[in-house]
């Protein structure tokens, strides 16, 4: 797991864990996995899996008195230092296992928060972070376990004293309006951003998809093809390598250019106070033009990851949004993925580059391709009509009238619809 000295340089601690999950009359076998990669992520041992068949939880423990005692003895046997359950624990839950296997206790929760905090960037990335790891901890302060002692840089780890308890509370609570009101800002500026790229019309394509999709390749090969090597972003073979979310301008050879995002990637059971605390950003993809919806072909159980991402997206009202299903790692797939979304679909390998002219083709269709062409006679004192539609327009040729400027070429059908007067051909369209 990741920790920071005084100096913010990353100290890695080294974990052996096993891995715990109840099946309530469900099959966890997909969220196992994935909590496997997650503890991966983080720098975890994974040692084995131990899954309880329950009809309902242990209030006390999660798992039941006979389970916990068996894994007790696995965690001495296989020399564990942590546990890690797929389940959202109380702070009493934490406290009896802890005290009962001998072990760290952790929870889902807690292993993506560790995650996010070692991988955020941004001062708002750290601060979203931060807010979701204090508003898992508040209300677990009574009986808390050792784990939560590693969040929040030390706030509310003093004794169970009933006083020092209020005190941290007050402590925590005054933080989370403080963060808040920072976010609050940084949402401000992003509106203000937004409408700037509003004023310019560019259209804004989205990157949406499970974590390690191959999201960030994507957009690092669209650059390379648009010759914008250095504007390259963090891509790794990892879950969650990319949590601030990135905008790149891509300039088509053509003269027409979109914003393309990268958002976070998602997963399942993402824990409800980051999806908050990532709600403001994750707005990007609600005001996208276009989504591209990321997925991992050679993943054998990808239908899983496109539900759980279509459910996000929904949550998030971008579900009508228009989309590109982009099966990505075709060159690690071991067959064609069948695609059932309705939507259009390409596949492709950022990798190697299959693909991607089809994707970036049918971008560019999807974008512009309600175009109007017409020739726009444009009086030569009205300049600002003139700069304002060569820098949103596709202009194929520039001609010089005694009237004033001929504007040949396509325009957006609300460019259209505002100049059409200009329109030499006199035609309704």
């Amino acid at each position: 797991m990741l920790r920071f000295n005084e100096q913010n340089e990353i100290i890695k601690e080294e974990y052996r864990a096993l891995l715990v999950g109840i099946s309530v009359r469900e099959d966890i076998t997909h969220s196992m996995e994935e909590l496997e990669g997650l503890a991966e992520a983080d720098g975890i041992e994974v040692l084995g899996h131990v899954v309880q068949h329950l009809e309902k939880p242990n209030t006390a423990t999660l798992i039941g008195k006979g389970k916990v005692q068996e894994l007790a003895e696995m965690c001495a046997a296989m020399e564990a230092d942590t546990a890690v359950f797929n389940e959202e624990l109380s702070g009493v839950q934490m406290r009896n296992l802890e005290e009962a296997l001998g072990v760290r206790v952790i929870d889902r929760t807690v292993l993506i928060l560790d995650i996010f905090a070692g991988r955020a960037t941004s001062v708002e990335g750290k601060l979203q972070v931060e807010l979701a790891q204090l508003q898992y901890r508040l209300p677990r302060l009574t009986g808390f376990g050792k784990a939560l002692s590693r969040l929040g840089g030390g706030i509310g780890t003093r004794g169970p004293g009933e006083k020092k308890l209020e005190t941290d509370r007050r402590h925590i609570a005054g933080r989370i309006d403080d963060i808040k009101a920072e976010l609050k800002k940084a949402r401000l500026n992003r509106q203000v951003q937004r409408a700037g790229r509003e004023r310019s019309r560019l259209p804004v394509v989205a990157l949406v998809g499970y974590t390690n999709s191959g999201k960030s390749a994507i957009m690092n090969r669209l650059l390379t093809m648009t010759e914008r090597e250095e504007k390259h972003v963090k891509s790794e073979d990892m879950l969650f390598a990319t949590l601030d979310t990135k905008h790149r301008r891509i300039a088509l050879e053509n003269g027409n250019s979109f914003i393309l995002i990268d958002t976070v990637g998602f997963v399942s059971r993402l824990p409800h106070g980051l999806v908050e605390a990532f709600k403001s950003t994750l707005e990007e993809v609600r005001d996208a033009d276009l989504l591209i919806h990321v997925v991992d072909s050679s993943y054998e159980n990808r239908d899983f990851q496109i539900e759980v991402t279509d459910r996000v997206i929904a949550e998030l009202g971008a579900g009508a949004k228009r989309k590109i299903m982009a099966y990505n790692k075709m060159d690690l797939a071991a067959e064609k993925p069948i695609d059932v979304s309705g939507c259009e679909a390409v596949y492709v390998s950022a990798r190697t580059g299959e693909g991607m002219d089809e994707l970036l083709s049918d971008v560019e269709r999807a974008l512009f391709g309600d175009r109007v062409s017409a020739r726009l006679l444009v009086p030569y004192d009205r300049g600002d009509i003139t700069s304002y539609l060569c820098e949103n327009a596709e202009i194929e040729a520039m001609d010089y009238e005694p009237e004033g400027t001929v504007l040949t070429g396509s325009f957006r059908p609300e460019d259209y619809e505002k100049y059409k007067r200009l329109d030499m051909d006199g035609k309704e369209r």
